[in-house]
């Protein structure tokens, strides 16, 4: 599943569809920022860690 920059996806972990970083949504009512590192504007979400 795809999700985008202002998003509120729920909590997690989101890969940056363009570069890769990963960013970590700690909150249900946080927004996906744009990606820090390339400034991309859509993810996926990756699996929960163990």
């Amino acid at each position: 599943m795809e999700f985008h920059t202002g998003d509120q996806p729920g909590e997690g972990r989101y890969r940056c569809k363009n570069c890769g970083y990963i960013v970590r949504i700690t909150s249900d009512t946080e927004k996906l920022p744009a990606c820090p590192n390339c400034g991309h504007h859509e993810f996926e979400k990756l699996e929960d860690e163990d």
